[in-house]
């Protein structure tokens, strides 16, 4: 007995005629996932909840009446029918109608998680750490056989080929990936294997990146001793480590060209600076030597004594202006200083007393100014300007 068979073309006409026939139009919710606009104009997507996922296609003309940009993690609601793509063997939903059906449940999530870690100061702009200019080691925390970690061995053997590289193998999506991403920071830290960390992967879907906003993975990136950089995706897409790394960079490339400013662009700006700085100074000699080339020795003295002539005159009159102004002062001093002494010796007591004036005074050496103030037989001491008289008060008038 000879069994029937079906070629492949065959059965999948079969399904198709199955499915087409019985999904002629569906109306579907779901998360908006890994969108993909073509080249072409039409929009690639898959609509996925927590158990399942199904791909799906809206195109160019039915694009044109939407009033929103469908994203990653949007909860849309689509109207279509579902359709059997042979030459692949999949189906998928062609889409006439897109609505947006709520926020969607993981960016929710993430935004939530979001506020709460932010709230405790994970994300605070001054736990933020400076990058070493130039690492000696740095470690890269990604899988050792993803195009990111290929991309930064490549730039930093191009831009620095000194620098030490470590890498810490961690898976980067899946159910264990956020766990050993955490472990292999903390063990970073705990050994000091590196002076900077770039943590990270190649692009993918907001689901393949949920890695990277795992609450451990971002309190390990927060609590780092060790400056981390944060290398997740391509630069539109993002994740919470993103926040609590000291820096961002929009893909793991751009980090690697961070950490290794190119040593050989620097050694030529030194050199750069080295030769302009010779040439001014070959410069500024040469301009010496043709200002000093007209001071030959035979006329080196004579421009010497034309710049020093009038400063010598000008020093010699105000010699003798200064000897002059100190003479009159001294002539005007010593007609001064003669006045002041006839006039002391004009009201001198002894230019009186050699006119013949004497000074009389009693036993107890008091001046007698007043006849009245001596008694007939009292003693008196009379003094001329030479000598002294003893008298004996017979009359007083």
């Amino acid at each position: 007995m000879i069994e029937k068979h079906l070629t492949v073309s065959e059965i999948t006409e079969q399904i198709r005629n199955c499915l087409e026939g019985s999904f002629s139009y569906v109306c579907v919710e779901g998360e908006l996932s890994n969108c993909r606009p073509a080249s072409s104009g039409h929009l690639y997507f898959s609509l996925k909840d927590f158990n399942a996922k199904i791909d799906a296609v809206m195109f160019k003309n039915k694009l044109k009446s939407l009033t929103f940009e469908p994203k990653d993690g949007m909860l849309l609601r689509v109207r279509g029918a579902l359709s059997v793509y042979a030459p692949r063997g999949t189906y998928s939903i062609v889409c006439e109608e897109m609505e947006v059906a709520g926020a969607g449940e993981i960016l929710a999530i993430l935004e939530k998680r979001k506020q709460k870690l932010a709230a405790e100061g994970l994300f605070d702009a001054e736990r933020k750490k400076p990058l070493p200019r130039f690492p000696a080691v740095v470690g890269v925390i990604s899988s050792p056989t993803g195009a990111a970690v290929r991309d930064i061995l490549n730039i930093l053997a191009r831009r620095a080929a000194g620098i030490k590289v470590i890498v810490l193998p961690a898976p980067v999506q899946g159910d264990e990936a956020a766990a050993l991403i955490a472990a292999r920071i903390r063990q970073a830290n705990r050994w000091r294997i590196a002076d900077v960390l770039i943590v990270g992967r190649g692009g993918g879907s907001l689901e393949d990146l949920l890695s990277f906003s795992d609450e451990e993975v971002v309190r390990a990136v927060a609590e780092s001793d060790i400056p981390v950089i944060s290398a997740v995706g391509h630069e539109i897409d993002w994740a919470l480590c993103d926040f609590a790394a000291d820096l961002r960079a929009p893909t793991p490339s751009a980090a690697a060209e961070l950490v290794s400013e190119n040593r050989a662009a620097l050694a030529d700006t030194i050199q750069t600076m080295i030769e302009s700085l010779k040439s001014v100074i070959r410069t500024r000699i040469e301009r010496a030597r043709l200002l000093l080339k007209p001071f030959d020795p035979r006329d080196l003295e004579y421009r010497f004594r034309t710049i020093l002539q009038p400063r010598l005159i000008r020093l010699d009159d105000a010699k003798e202006a200064l000897i002059n102004a100190i003479s009159e002062r001294k002539e005007n001093l010593r007609g001064r200083i003669a006045l002041a002494t006839a006039i002391i010796e004009a009201t001198s007591p002894l230019a009186a007393m050699e006119r013949g004036f004497s000074v009389v005074t009693d036993s107890n050496g008091k001046i007698i100014r007043n006849s009245a103030n001596v008694k007939t037989g009292q003693r008196l001491c009379i003094r001329p300007l030479k000598g002294k008289i003893n008298a004996v008060v017979e009359n007083c008038e």
